[in-house]
């Protein structure tokens, strides 16, 4: 087993804009990506789950270094400013038996 550093992108934001989001991550080159549900309070208001378009979505990708520099960039530059969003980045450790 290989242990392989890289570095995850979390975004939280309106389960509105998941096909959009989708769209743009993968326009920027993202292979994969986990989508759940998630709920919370913030600066925003307190996000329930109980009705889809009200909802908030937890979006997580494990990329390189410089991909998730270009996809903080991009979502920043596209959606922050008319959506409640929160994105962060995080240094994580792989483990996987094949080539990452």
């Amino acid at each position: 087993m290989q242990h392989y550093t890289r570095r995850m992108v979390t975004i939280v934001t309106e389960a509105a804009l998941e096909r959009a989001l989708v769209t743009e991550l993968e326009a920027l080159g993202v292979k994969g990506f986990t989508i759940t549900d998630a709920r919370g309070k913030g600066s925003r208001g307190t996000r329930q789950s109980d009705w889809v378009q009200e909802g908030n979505i937890r979006v997580e990708v494990i990329c390189d270094p410089a991909l998730a520099d270009r996809i903080a960039g991009h979502v920043r530059d596209k959606f922050y400013a008319n959506y409640a969003m929160i994105l962060f980045l995080q240094d994580v450790s792989v483990l996987r038996s094949d080539k990452f």
